[in-house]
């Protein structure tokens, strides 16, 4: 058995409970932990990524307990390839917080961890009811890094947060309860197999249950019109937990992929593809609705957060499309976007503590003490996922765009991903003007020190992940064409029940 499979989970989890335990030691300390910890994670999944890319998937079985029974962690492209991506935008964020966003309390080195545990494990999850436990893991530390220094706004944008994510956690049950008592099983492999081989009278209640999980899922993915709880808690929540909260609506989309693509996929008889008719519409007007939600917002890091709803909607219309070109699309956009959203995140954190009062409101501020510097970065993220040329956006949207063809609505996606693209150019380019031309000439002296030079490389390292990605484009879309592909052909994920797994 390959025991490396459960490192990306057993790592953050044990680092977590040791900084829990000495919690009374020096920051530097914790810091230095926290970072290490994190950084291994890069090398070690990039291990399981190239491992993964054989096409072959691996299956860890805990207790030694083979499929269907016990706990079960699988490894395919997808899985690999999010795990990675954790890495990358968790390693830059910790190093962020580590200049001083972790100093207001003593466990936010510890609830990071924690929650990178939870996201690992969900990603790396074969089995629905360990999907709910660590979503709940997750969870549990997000609440506790979003009001992370114990502010009033932040308290009040968490409430919202908080008390849907519970009540989304208790529709997962009852989902996850009709699944077991109609087939039961919760084994991800054998719910496909035996949801197939269901008997059509159990297909309604089937069906409902697919229905309350992707209510669950788009809940947590910030599907409209379950999105609105997104703009003001990104907006509130510290800039190092904003950037890998980025990741966090990508975790619900990935279930809904996971679930719909193999439990009610190809072989699920009436139940095949039953979601991609609500998912079409509800992808265009989540990303219309976050266009629109930007051109109102009067606020940076709220702009920021529709632009996430943006890219969920983008992603969710990828994956809509129901072939192999439109979901790898989407999975190159999914890259982007992250990578794009924690480094503008990050930024505009180092922006709104060179504006003095005003902060991150789009109001009249003192110069910057760095405006060249900032304003580049500025540009090239803005640029970057508004979809313009040079940079990964405008490769991904290429992408989406050639997937779609006359019949399956790219009458459709093709005015509204063009026009979101006009409408995001139009409030960044607002947004950039706001910051960094319309000054406040009087107050002359600066109201901050220069960025920290750790801060700038964690913002520098994320945005040029924009540039890799079209310097690497061909092997990167090789790779997300391939994982596609392999989501599509169920059979050797059937096989898992019968010991096909490595």
């Amino acid at each position: 058995m390959n025991h490396v499979l459960i490192l990306p989970i057993l790592l953050p989890l044990l680092v977590g409970a040791l900084l829990l335990i000495t919690h009374r030691l020096s920051k530097p300390f914790k810091r230095t932990v926290s970072l290490l910890a994190t950084w291994l994670l890069v090398p070690l999944t990039l291990a399981l990524l190239l491992q993964a890319n054989s096409g072959t998937l691996f299956v860890y079985q805990l207790g030694n307990w083979l499929p269907p029974f016990g706990i079960m962690l699988l490894l395919d492209r997808l899985s690999a390839m999010m795990l990675l991506l954790t890495a990358v935008l968790a390693g830059f964020a910790v190093l962020y917080a580590s200049r001083g966003g972790d100093e207001k309390g003593p466990n936010f080195h510890a609830l990071f961890q924690f929650q990178l545990a939870g996201i690992n494990g969900a990603f790396l999850t074969g089995d629905l009811f360990n999907l709910f436990v660590f979503f709940e893991i997750l969870l549990i530390s997000s609440y506790g890094l979003l009001v992370y220094g114990n502010g009033a706004q932040r308290v009040r944008a968490g409430m919202p947060y908080v008390v849907l994510n519970l009540l989304g956690s208790g529709l997962f049950l009852i989902g996850v309860s009709m699944l077991y008592g109609l087939t039961g099983t919760l084994n991800i492999p054998d719910l496909a197999i035996r949801v197939a081989a269901a008997d059509p009278a159990d297909a309604p209640l089937l069906a409902a249950a697919g229905y309350l999980l992707l209510v669950v899922f788009g809940l947590k993915g910030a599907i409209l019109p379950l999105y609105f709880w997104l703009p003001r808690a990104y907006a509130a929540a510290p800039a190092a937990v904003a950037a890998l909260f980025a990741i966090m609506t990508k975790l619900g989309l990935y279930a809904i992929v996971r679930v719909f693509t193999l439990i009610f996929g190809s072989e699920a008889g009436v139940l095949n593809n039953m979601v991609l008719d609500w998912l079409w519409p509800l992808s265009m007007l989540t990303l219309a609705a976050g266009v629109l939600g930007a051109l109102a917002a009067r606020n940076l890091q709220i702009l920021l957060s529709y632009l996430v709803v943006v890219s969920v909607g983008t992603l969710l219309a990828g994956y809509a499309l129901g072939t192999e070109s439109g979901l790898s699309a989407a999975l190159y956009y999914l890259i982007h976007s992250t990578l794009v959203a924690g480094g503008l995140f990050l930024l505009a954190d180092l922006i709104a503590r060179q504006r003095g009062e005003a902060g991150s409101d789009l109001a009249l501020a003192p110069a910057l003490r760095q405006p060249l510097l900032l304003g580049t970065l500025f540009f090239g993220g803005a640029i970057s996922v508004a979809g313009l040329p040079p940079f990964s956006g405008f490769l991904g949207k290429v992408m989406l765009l050639q997937a779609a063809s006359p019949g399956n609505g790219a009458l459709a996606l093709w005015p509204v991903v063009l026009v979101g693209g006009l409408g995001m150019v139009i409030t960044l380019s607002r947004a950039g003007s706001a910051i960094f031309w319309r000054v406040n000439d009087v107050a002359v002296e600066a109201p901050a020190m220069p960025a920290d030079p750790l801060r700038m490389l964690a913002v520098t390292g994320l945005l040029l992940g924009s540039v890799l990605l079209v310097v690497a484009a061909q092997p990167v879309q090789a790779y997300v064409q391939a994982t596609a592909a392999q989501l599509f052909d169920l059979g050797p994920y059937l096989q898992i029940i019968q010991g096909g797994g490595a």
